[in-house]
């Protein structure tokens, strides 16, 4: 049964080229999935692996737009509608120059198992620019946002697909967006986007899901070695909102987190991330992560190697992917850590995996241990649908309760194809079984 899955990959290579990071998200998922096939031969068949491997469907456009100084730019936009055996198209826009057709599939692709592990009935998708919000103003990202939905939203809708925030989108570019869709449709579908303000439409813990999520999962796995956050120094990477409410979570826990990083270096602060200093400087200034160094005595900002070079027991990479590579896992390990719970989407190269496994330690994957974010997106849907609100406490007991589910079901898949406390392959093989039987049921579509 390996040489299907090999052949599978060999295709998805050939016919995408140079997209790197799409070749490394189908190739994890691929080489987790021949216990599964050994098991459930058919599985291989009706090419259900070449279906899921090939986008339902890609859409590439411009975005013309008008900068303050009157000068007209063109960024390019994407939208990747993956999978949607179970459900709407649902993953979030990402604003980054980095943005590609390949890192966009990426994305979307791991955005089927995860969206499928959180077992709320939603499919696979993602999207973006390569525009940078960083540095515009306010009118500059109004208008780019205006002309980015007009052609967006001939594309999604409530049933269809229900884009969200991701790097460089938050709730200011979801309002702007929003705000153009519904002018474009003559129609208030709260349910279009999630991650909405909180007075039209949004749901409580939205901002705060992914980081808190990723520190859950982290606790879920210390408590099968009997064991807990509390006292245990973190580190984390990132100054976003996954990072700053991992951060969060993780002292209300009784954790330490003593880093967070932005593209100009990390921040060590051995005492204790103050919480609140971080959160004025990168949610309400737009600071840097050395504006908080200036105000606060005893941290210092580090501008050369890694994050991961800090001594710590647990890892909370909240950034981006390919950050943590095999050499910074090897330091980490030698630095003590024992967890690593990713807060980004494929934070961790494919060496720097090999080596947590090697060693034994706890890690989980950003499929699974991300997934709180699309979670309480979900949430905001089924809140938008009934008209209604919930506060903040139901709505983190939901996320607390899926996220648990989340992890004893990767508990159950690994323990089911003999490899048990191997999360990444129980994170593949349970997304994977549930989209694919629902694949299945549908015929060859």
């Amino acid at each position: 049964m390996q040489d299907v899955v090999e052949k599978v990959y060999e295709q998805v290579v050939a016919r995408n080229r140079g997209e790197v990071e799409f070749h490394q998200a189908v190739h994890e998922v691929l080489e987790s999935l021949g216990p599964v096939i050994a098991k459930h031969p058919h599985y291989a068949d009706g090419a259900l692996l070449e279906r899921i491997v090939e986008p339902e469907r890609q859409i590439m456009f411009r975005v013309p737009w008008v900068d303050d100084a009157g000068q007209v730019h063109v960024n390019r936009g994407f939208r990747i509608e993956f999978n949607s055996a179970l459900g709407p198209y649902k993953g979030g826009l990402r604003f980054h120059p980095s943005v590609n057709a390949g890192i966009i599939k990426f994305l979307g692709f791991e955005q089927i198992f995860k969206n499928a592990l959180t077992a709320q009935g939603i499919g696979g998708g993602k999207g973006g620019s390569d525009f940078d919000p960083h540095g515009r103003s306010d009118a500059e990202v109004m208008r780019f946002c205006q002309s980015f939905m007009t052609e967006l939203a001939r594309h999604i809708g409530p049933s269809t697909d229900v884009p969200a925030g991701d790097i460089g989108v938050g709730g200011r570019e979801i309002g702007y967006m929003f705000g153009q869709y519904k002018r474009l449709r003559n129609s208030y579908d709260a349910g279009v986007l999630t991650g909405k303000g909180l007075a039209w439409g949004g749901s409580l813990v939205r901002t705060e899901a992914t980081g808190y999520g990723t520190v859950l999962f982290a606790q879920s796995m210390l408590a099968t070695k009997g064991e807990s956050l509390e006292g245990k120094k973190v580190l984390v990477s990132g100054a976003g909102n996954v990072a700053i409410y991992a951060i969060e979570k993780a002292q209300q826990l009784g954790a330490t987190p003593i880093t967070f990083s932005d593209s100009s270096g990390y921040v060590v602060d051995e005492a204790g991330v103050d919480l609140e200093l971080l959160k004025q400087v990168k949610e309400v200034e737009r600071g840097r992560v050395a504006d908080y160094v200036e105000r606060r005595p005893g941290a210092r900002l580090v501008t050369g190697g890694s994050v991961w070079d800090v001594p710590g027991d647990v890892a909370l990479p909240c950034a981006t992917q390919n950050e943590l590579d095999g050499d910074a896992a090897n330091t980490l390990l030698r630095g003590g850590c024992g967890v690593v719970s990713e807060g980004a989407n494929m934070p961790s190269t494919p060496e720097a995996v090999e080596a947590f496994q090697k060693a034994g330690i706890l890690f989980g994957p950003g499929k699974a241990a991300n997934a709180g974010g699309v979670a309480t997106s979900a949430l905001e849907m089924e809140q938008n649908a009934g008209r209604t609100r919930w506060d903040f406490a139901t709505a983190e007991a939901k996320l607390t309760g899926i996220m648990a589910d989340i992890h004893d079901s990767c508990v159950a898949a690994a323990e089911e194809y003999g490899r048990p406390g191997d999360y990444v392959l129980g994170a593949n093989a349970a997304g994977f079984t549930r989209v694919a039987d629902v694949m299945i049921a549908h015929g060859i579509v």
